[in-house]
């Protein structure tokens, strides 16, 4: 992958959440800015107690410009229903802003984003951390996890169990919705996620 600088020099250090919505589409940290059709920012109340970090923007984020919109969106949607959480109050952001994908035929199909672009987008996500100072982190899947946790994190090994950021925020692991799309066992693993997601809750009682 072509060496690029990283975000941090498009990322504001002052202002909330709509300055850094507003700053993101310059962004030239990584080269995956060259073929999606837009960064996708965070979004939702910029207190919220709960913010939520997944991997990347799919397809249908990219073209509406939010996040968690397609497949795995609806089904987070109706995992937080059954946990009992709002989603209206948590605040979803991705720890890569843009999608990275490959075509076959027509379709674009999501590519894990490398360990380059996670690096790179970093600082984005470090800010929104900073402007929504939750009580707690829902990370979602592998590449939320490397992001925050270190590449020693394993979410299959330790989700659903209280975990500390390395400034000390509180935070818990799940897989990412879209492993629960595809799973053969659909019924076995929402159930598993919605689990995770009640621990979650269960955390800010």
């Amino acid at each position: 992958m072509e060496k690029f600088p990283g975000a941090e020099e498009w990322v504001p250090r002052t202002g909330g959440i709509a300055k850094l919505a507003e700053a993101l589409p310059s962004c030239r940290g990584c080269d995956l800015y060259q073929e999606a059709e837009q960064a996708v920012p965070g979004a939702g109340p910029a207190r919220s107690r709960i913010l939520m970090v997944g991997e990347q923007p799919g397809d249908v984020e990219d073209r509406e410009g939010l996040p968690f919109v397609g497949p795995a969106g609806r089904l987070l949607d109706k995992a937080l229903a059954e946990a009992g959480i709002d989603r209206q109050e948590i605040f979803l952001t991705n720890a890569v802003k843009h999608f990275r994908f490959e075509f076959r035929g027509k379709r674009r199909i999501h590519k894990t984003p490398a360990v380059g672009h996670i690096v790179a987008c970093n600082p984005w996500l470090t800010r929104e951390l900073a402007v929504v100072k939750p009580a707690l982190v829902v990370v979602l899947g592998a590449v939320a996890a490397r992001a925050l946790l270190g590449t020693s994190f394993k979410v299959t090994e330790q989700r659903g169990r209280p975990v500390e950021l390395p400034d000390g925020t509180a935070a818990i692991a799940t897989v990412h919705p879209s492993s629960v799309v595809r799973s053969r066992e659909y019924r076995r693993d929402f159930a598993l996620l919605v689990d995770d997601l009640r621990a979650a809750a269960a955390l800010l009682a």
